[in-house]
């Protein structure tokens, strides 16, 4: 029965569902819209506001760009492809593919969020070496898995009431932070945890196309199956007779590995001196090293990397047009207005669930949670601060905190809908075939709706 429900969805979605950045397009004329009728901004200012947001996403997007490439080129290795292989000769069946993506991917993404691309390439590689995997539920898999990562180590909202001085403190909403004790330690997200890695898999096993195979090979831009030039190969095919200096330096691996210890030593100081702290900088720098050092020589790692690098033009041109609509959301005042209409309308007891709405509503305008809570976070503390009344210190902290997390929650499940983050596996599992959001998008609205109702009914009812 599911599985015909998914096959429908993804054919309707294939049907109606737009490229990304057309998407993109009619997102930013909406947000437009919404600005000059709700709160009667002037086209001026959401000219304005558009054209000064365009930029903020600029080092986001960069650094999105490299910890896809970094991450993709360690899986050009040669070790990494020897251990995916031995892998792959333990996994027979298609199904196991999909769960073993699905678990591992929401495993991953609770230590990192940029860790969703070693699931991409987990994902890719699989199945290449597996018959009969149905490709593009795969790739949908891989990115259902990346939404974990909300309930995860580096989930923003969290962190950031945790940061001593954040902008709830400074503007006086705050007395001090809320630990991360009382929002990713709390009840309420462990039993979230446990939705994304038991819900998630279930639905889609269940969903999975059983008669249906649309295997990687036969996506790919010319037809037919491609027999694939290692990193190694290609590189030594770029000598050129006899000896020359020059290929001396391509080929030298005490080059190449001066470079890998001393960014090994810098991670080491890293680590001793701030823990377990993990961050997209420290991320693609990690990548960048051990992929240095995965390939040895300096010519191997030019190769992976011109090869990683060869589907990422989606970010590099779509990502200032979603954060041109943030843009538009911050400088009109429409995220502050939505946020402050809706604080008005609850009570302590359903403001929960209405910041799980708001958080889901408002982020296909604002898609970044740090950028999310910086537009609505204010309004609902203030919110909880009115309505907690003569509540203490810490029954007020314990309220912000859960409507901090719910609008996480609403937040990162409708990534799910958009594909703004989706740019973030396609250009791994996407790479040199034909694949567009619309192939996948139909297997993820399914799970979505289950995700959707169990998490609400959690933020609604379930003690923080």
């Amino acid at each position: 029965m599911l599985a015909r429900i998914g096959s429908w969805c993804a054919e309707e979605f294939k049907r109606w569902l737009p490229d990304p950045f057309v998407f993109a397009v009619l997102l930013t004329i909406a947000t437009a819209v919404t600005a000059m009728v709700w709160v009667g901004a002037s086209p001026v200012e959401v000219i304005t506001g558009w054209y000064d947001g365009l930029w903020m996403l600029l080092a986001f997007g960069m650094q999105m760009v490299l910890i896809l490439v970094t991450g993709y080129a360690i899986a050009l290795s040669a070790p990494v492809a020897h251990l995916i292989d031995r892998l792959a000769a333990k996994i027979t069946r298609p199904g196991t593919v999909y769960l073993v993506v699905l678990v591992a991917g929401g495993l991953l993404v609770l230590v990192s969020w940029g860790w969703v691309v070693l699931t991409a390439v987990l994902g890719r590689e699989l199945a290449r070496r597996v018959r009969g995997v149905h490709y593009p539920f795969l790739v949908a898999c891989a990115y259902l898995s990346s939404n974990a990562w909300v309930v995860g180590l580096s989930s923003s909202i969290p962190l950031l009431l945790n940061t001593p001085g954040n902008f709830l403190i400074e503007a006086g909403l705050l007395p001090t932070t809320i630990p991360t004790s009382a929002t990713l330690g709390s009840p309420l997200n462990l039993a979230v945890v446990i939705t994304y890695l038991v819900v998630t898999p279930t639905v889609m096993w269940f969903l999975r196309p059983r008669r249906e195979t649309i295997e990687l090979d036969e996506l790919r831009a010319g037809g037919a199956a491609a027999v694939e030039t290692t990193v190694a190969a290609e590189a030594d095919s770029m000598r050129q007779s006899g000896r020359t200096f020059s290929d001396w330096a391509n080929t030298s691996a005490v080059l190449q590995m001066a470079v890998v210890a001393m960014g090994l030593a810098y991670l080491v100081l890293h680590f001793l001196r701030r823990g377990f702290d993990l961050d997209l900088n420290i991320m693609i720098f990690t990548f960048l090293i051990f992929g240095m050092l995965l390939h040895r020589t300096p010519i191997r790692y030019v190769v992976a990397m011109s090869r990683a690098c060869s589907n990422i033009s989606g970010i590099v041109f779509q990502y200032p047009f979603y954060a041109g609509i943030m843009g538009i959301m911050m400088a009109t005042g429409l995220g502050k207005a939505m946020a402050v209409w809706m604080a008005s309308k609850v009570t302590l007891a359903t403001l929960p669930p209405a910041a799980f709405v708001l958080g889901a509503v408002i982020n296909f305008s604002i898609p970044s949670a740090g950028g999310e809570w910086a537009v609505v976070g204010p309004p609902l503390v203030e919110a909880v601060r009115a309505l907690a009344g003569p509540a203490g210190a810490g029954e007020i902290t314990r309220h912000v905190a859960r409507a901090a997390m719910a609008v996480a929650y609403g937040e990162t499940l409708t990534n799910l809908l958009q594909p703004f983050f989706l740019l973030t596996v396609l250009p791994v599992m996407g790479a040199g075939i034909r694949l567009q959001a619309r192939d996948l998008m139909g297997y993820i609205f399914v799970p979505f709706l289950a995700l959707f109702l169990v998490i609400g009914l959690l933020v609604a009812f379930f003690p923080m």
